[in-house]
């Protein structure tokens, strides 16, 4: 049984939610929004995806990065088809309060992964150990 990842589990239920809405906004010949929107909702799990084989602290960070920003632009599209009442809000608030939720635990993740380990620091040649 493979371990719980709850990033990886939550990104990789929103592909599919925005994979459900992409059809809808095609159904609505709004063919644009919906490429930009399952381009950008799907590639937050790719990347998350992407980090769990990381190569290097720096490369975990820096996939987790891109997936922070990969849903930060998918609750832009979000936003947008709301606002542009495309789709309705109702339609569109269960995914949008599960992307910000991404975005918070997203933005943890990178702001963890980007703090040296006190044990991998260098200290300054002129301090003194005692």
């Amino acid at each position: 049984m493979a371990k719980e990842n709850l990033i990886r589990d939550e990104a990789f239920d929103f592909a599919l939610r925005i994979m459900k809405l992409a059809k809808r906004l095609r159904m609505e010949r709004e063919f644009e929004l919906s490429s930009q929107l399952w381009r950008a909702g799907t590639s937050i799990g790719a990347n998350v995806e992407e980090a769990q084989a990381a190569q290097s602290r720096a490369d975990f960070h820096s996939k987790m990065t891109i997936a922070s920003k990969e849903a930060r632009e998918a609750l832009y599209w979000l936003r947008l088809v709301e606002k542009g009442e495309i789709l309705s809000a109702k339609d569109l608030d269960s995914a949008k309060a599960q992307c910000e939720g991404m975005v918070r635990i997203l933005t943890s993740i990178v702001k963890t992964s980007r703090a040296v380990p006190a044990e991998l620091k260098i200290k300054h040649p002129s301090s003194k150990i005692l």
